[in-house]
């Protein structure tokens, strides 16, 4: 009788000890406070494609300005991996407009959407997209729509814009997501002509 006594009760005592601990995790993280988290408005899937130092994986897109083939380039070449939707995107346009205007001669200038959503946030990507994008941020340097996102799977590094400067011989030199200044970038560029 003792033993089945002693039983009971410790079974009954795990039981308890399992219903505290359920009923204490949920209240802690229902009383907890929430973990601060970044915006993800400029996030993306981490590729890791592309590697600085490293030979820049080949692609063509066809551009506003024509078809960009990567391997054909016979200047050093400066990529953004875009997003419509993307504020920093759009605010970087400023930038590569006034880096276009400076470096075109010399710097073979492309940029290619890696979204699959529009800039309304909500609705699919598409030519028409990236044509308002252009029209609304009044870009000037060379923009293709990747419907297949090939771009952005071998140069997106984990947010938008990133940028790339590639050198003549085909090896990346620059690889950053974010907004980036005109100085940082004006610099990298001076720094692949040399």
């Amino acid at each position: 009788m003792k033993q089945r006594t002693l039983g009971a009760v410790t079974l009954v005592v795990i039981v308890l000890v399992v219903i505290v601990g359920i009923v204490w995790s949920r209240g802690h993280a229902m009383w907890a406070k929430p973990a601060k988290q970044a915006s993800a408005i400029s996030q993306s899937p981490i590729v890791d494609n592309a590697a600085l130092g490293a030979r820049a994986p080949e692609f063509q897109v066809a551009t506003t300005a024509g078809l960009f083939d990567l391997n054909a380039a016979t200047k050093p070449v400066l990529l953004e991996v875009f997003a419509t939707w993307c504020p920093h995107c759009q605010r970087e346009t400023g930038v590569l407009n006034a880096l276009y205007a400076a470096y075109h001669a010399r710097i073979a200038f492309v940029a290619v959407s890696g979204s699959d959503t529009a800039m309304d946030g909500s609705s699919p990507a598409s030519e028409v997209d990236v044509y308002n994008f252009i029209q609304k941020f009044r870009t000037r340097y060379p923009i293709a729509y990747d419907a297949q996102l090939t771009v952005a799977g071998l140069y997106l590094q984990g947010g938008f814009p990133t940028l790339v400067i590639i050198d003549r011989n085909k090896i990346v030199r620059y690889l950053k997501s974010g907004e980036m200044p005109y100085a940082t970038l004006s610099h990298m560029l001076d720094a692949v002509l040399r």
